[in-house]
């Protein structure tokens, strides 16, 4: 079903951005079937409402990327709505900085909530009352076991928990007590309101869990009006159904939590949304748990939250991925039931698509090697027309100066070439991108060292614009920039924080972070990018033609740029991991 855009905007309706190189038509899933019988069944008054639901207590990464495009992807393509809602119930670990980070994420993504941005903490009047609704019921109690008590008595996988001894307690007294809890009467730890549900039940998530515990504590929205606290699972789904959502979709890690989801809406009698799992996003070569992305940022592994080498989606932002090239890899890696460990290299695969019909080409020498062309003349500077991106004529050519003395890559020259290498030598000729012909005749290296610090060459000035006259052909092309003319920049090139796929998970028991790759990040100084990009502001997109795509960087300024590596031109991370 397809919405038109005035129609949305005026009933603030979600719209699904356009995915570059995606299908047209949204692929059948599991989830769509859901939907789709329901509406043909009438079900919630033809209604679709679906939600993201992240805790501010992180930042978002790519994991939830998939989730928000399924979430706000259903309710565009249904017609219908969805809400970003912060389940925001603990407040130690919560934090503004990340619910601002939330929102600019999901906008850059391409999404918009519209009116409709909620918190769980809203509910808390509402929460704690129906909490109170489920002790008049004998259905919750005040619990005074500690927290280790309740693990021991929680039983195991193959045997029954143990019923605690306040599971006892009269309706009054539970009252009573969760009122004074209320109020602020008792430590933390010293009491919690569980459910009474099952202590033999096979499923641990409903044998009496907590659904409410004290913290005195700050909340980032209510500041100290609440000292208790309602647990993740009680308020997720009583949030589900205050907002009306029909379809409450989660990862498969809540599957084994949804009996306590019907349990909770069933016994309250309220408005009973359906929830849906579905299975992850996991990523090689990389983490996608915010406990530890938490812990590479607070033990300094890392730069930040927003590090390009982490799945974050600010890091991936900063790196230059694109918010087309994010949507299209999830829409690529669909929707299943079971978990899965995705290639990186896909991810990779769609960012060098979409930036390579996006991206603007520009000529950058990473290694300057200083190159002298004896006969041109010593003041002489012309301008050759570049095209900008061969994938889109529209964005034209632009002018790339040249001049006597020319820097080109290091590894574009060898004195003693090996077989098959087509590029810059003693004697050889080869083409300057758009510029001359020119051959090498001279080798200036370090006494000391033994190091090629200059060559000279002489250039063919029938071959302007990088074509002969003559008719003949040389096999090697090199990139270059015009020493007087280049804008120097400090370029990193980052790459995969990990070297095992799945640094999570090792047979050995190792921790993740021994997997670090120590070449997850090189920092180049003095590099040397044509004058094109001099006043680029951060976040624009270049290719650097032969080298591969670079992102402007949040840290430059008018007197020094700074370049993040996306992604290089080819995967060749598979060549590399065959000799680790």
């Amino acid at each position: 079903m397809k919405n038109t855009e005035e129609g949305d905007e005026k009933k603030g309706k979600n719209k699904k951005p356009d995915t570059a190189g995606a299908e047209t038509q949204p692929v059948s899933n599991f989830i769509r079937n859901i939907i789709a019988e329901d509406l043909a069944a009438g079900k919630n008054d033809g209604r679709v409402m679906t939600r993201f639901p992240p805790e501010p207590n992180g930042y978002l990464h790519i994991g939830h990327a998939k989730s928000i495009c399924l979430n706000f992807g259903l309710a565009a393509d249904y017609n219908g709505l969805c809400n970003l809602r912060f389940d925001d119930t603990n407040p130690t670990k919560e934090e503004v900085e990340y619910v601002e980070s939330i929102k600019e994420d999901v906008k850059w993504l391409g999404f918009d909530w519209g009116e409709r941005l909620y918190y769980a903490s809203d509910y808390f009047d509402r929460l704690y009352d129906y909490a109170v609704q489920l002790i008049k019921k004998g259905k919750a109690y005040v619990c005074s076991l500690s927290a280790e008590e309740i693990r021991n008595f929680r039983g195991t996988l193959t045997g029954p928990g143990k019923e605690s001894p306040y599971r006892s307690r009269g309706i009054e007294e539970n009252l009573d007590l969760f009122d004074r809890m209320r109020k602020g009467e008792f430590k933390d730890g010293t009491h919690v309101l569980r459910a009474k549900i099952d202590m033999s039940s096979p499923n641990l998530n409903m044998r009496d869990p907590v659904i409410y515990r004290i913290l005195h504590a700050d909340h980032h929205r209510t500041g100290g009006n609440w000292c208790i606290y309602p647990m993740y699972d009680f308020a997720h789904g009583l949030s589900d159904s205050i907002e009306g959502v029909t379809h409450s979709i989660c990862t498969l890690e809540f599957e084994d939590h949804r009996p306590l989801y019907d349990w909770l809406l069933n016994e309250l009698g309220i408005f009973h949304p359906q929830q849906i799992e579905f299975a992850r996003l996991n990523l090689t070569y990389t983490v996608m748990s915010k406990r530890k992305l938490l812990e590479l940022v607070e033990n300094g592994l890392v730069s930040g939250w927003d590090d390009p080498r982490i799945p974050t989606i600010s890091g991936l932002r900063r790196r230059g991925y694109t918010p087309e090239a994010i949507r299209t890899f999830c829409e690529r890696i669909g929707v299943a039931k079971s978990n899965s460990i995705v290639d990186m290299a896909l991810l990779e695969y769609c960012i060098r698509e979409d930036l390579n019909r996006r991206a603007q080409r520009v000529m950058g020498v990473l290694h300057p090697l200083r190159v002298v062309i004896d006969n041109y003349p010593e003041e002489m500077v012309e301008e050759f027309d570049a095209v900008n991106n061969p994938e889109d004529p529209s964005t034209g050519t632009r002018k790339v100066p040249f001049s006597r003395v020319i820097y080109i890559e290091q590894e574009d020259f060898r004195e003693d070439p090996p077989k098959k290498y087509f590029r810059l030598s003693p004697g050889r000729e080869v083409r300057l991108k758009s510029a001359y012909y020119i051959t090498c005749v001279d080798v200036v290296k370090d006494e000391k060292t033994g190091e090629v610090t200059e060559l000279h060459c002489t250039y063919d000035p029938n071959t302007r614009g990088g074509f002969s006259t003559d008719g003949r052909m040389v096999k090697g092309t090199l990139h270059w920039v015009s020493a007087a003319h280049c804008v120097e920049a400090e370029v990193r090139l980052y790459d995969r924080l990990f070297t095992k796929a799945n640094p999570a998970d090792d047979k050995d028991g190792r921790d993740f972070k021994e997997f670090i790759n120590p070449a997850s990040l090189e920092t180049l100084r003095s590099c040397r990018i044509e004058p094109s990009v001099a006043g680029a502001l951060p976040g624009s997109i270049f290719q650097f033609e032969r080298t591969g795509y670079f992102c402007v960087d949040k840290e430059s300024s008018a007197d020094s740029i700074v370049f993040n590596r996306a992604v290089t031109l080819r995967d060749s991370w598979a060549k590399i991991e065959k000799n680790m």
